[in-house]
């Protein structure tokens, strides 16, 4: 039987795998507060007025639970299989959540120094039923290369990041326009059957916001910095960023074709 997995993975820091009947502290310092035999994370680069302890993530046989600890607030989006599509909730002191198969995404808000200043903090929590753990980068001999950013097979922002990047994979790259809401709800009902929530705008606009913080990492997402013009020009950027980044492949897009093809007409 498969068996619960979960990573932590985030900027600078090294990747946690956890199995059910084990549990991380994480914070600035979190050490003080580990048991003997317990696990601790140092999250890299804290600003001073980030909590020594900010939570506790602790792995059930079935479940993945998060408990906020620390005195600040975070943002905790459940990205991809969550009943009705992602959710976003904002974590504060002893509030707890379990969270969503797929990747969940944790943003401490401002939780990070840079030399230009306080920025979010991203940490990824993969949350999987897998048979073999996920590879951890081997940061002694640097011969295990670290898997990159991505979404989750057959998720929903998985199929928005298809529509949304089409243009692109088919190679009308010249399209005077990105896909429209309606236009990337109707393609993912039309490739998979089933369109979750998208045909609210909003659903898709925060699926895309949750592409471009994969696409382009929390630092430099275009959606966290100001900006002058149109939404539309960001969303363009998304797009084509998605596609450098192959999120979604032309081999994605020729196979939800197939599918969809295929399908029995009910």
């Amino acid at each position: 039987m498969p068996e619960l997995s979960v990573m932590v993975r985030g900027t600078g820091m090294a990747s946690v795998v956890l199995k059910p009947g084990e549990s991380v502290l994480f914070g600035r310092a979190p050490h003080h507060a580990v048991k003997p035999g317990g696990i601790a994370l140092t999250l890299p680069d804290c600003a001073p007025h980030i909590s020594r302890l900010l939570g506790e993530l602790v792995v059930g046989t079935d479940t993945v639970t998060l408990t906020w600890l620390g005195s600040g607030e975070a943002q905790l989006s459940g990205l991809f299989d969550a009943p009705g599509g992602a959710r976003r909730v904002i974590m504060t002191r002893s509030m707890s959540a379990l969270l969503d198969d797929g990747e969940n995404q944790l943003v401490i808000l401002l939780g990070r120094q840079t030399a230009r200043g306080l920025a979010d903090m991203l940490i990824s929590i993969d949350v999987s039923l897998a048979r073999d753990s996920p590879a951890v980068p081997d940061a002694v001999t640097g011969q295990v290369t670290a898997a990159g950013p991505g979404l989750v097979r057959q998720s929903r922002d998985w199929y928005v990041a298809l529509a949304l990047t089409e243009p692109w994979l088919a190679g009308e790259d010249d399209y005077p326009r990105p896909p429209s809401n309606r236009e990337i709800y109707e393609r993912v009902l039309y490739w998979h059957g089933y369109a979750w929530n998208l045909q609210r705008p909003q659903r898709v606009d925060d699926a895309i916001r949750v592409i471009s913080a994969i696409a382009f990492g929390a630092r430099d997402d275009p959606y966290l910095a100001p900006h002058d013009g149109r939404l539309q020009n960001i969303r363009f950027a998304v797009a084509r960023r998605a596609a450098e980044m192959r999120l979604v492949t032309v081999t994605d897009l020729a196979e939800v074709e197939r599918a969809a093809r295929n399908r029995p007409v009910v």
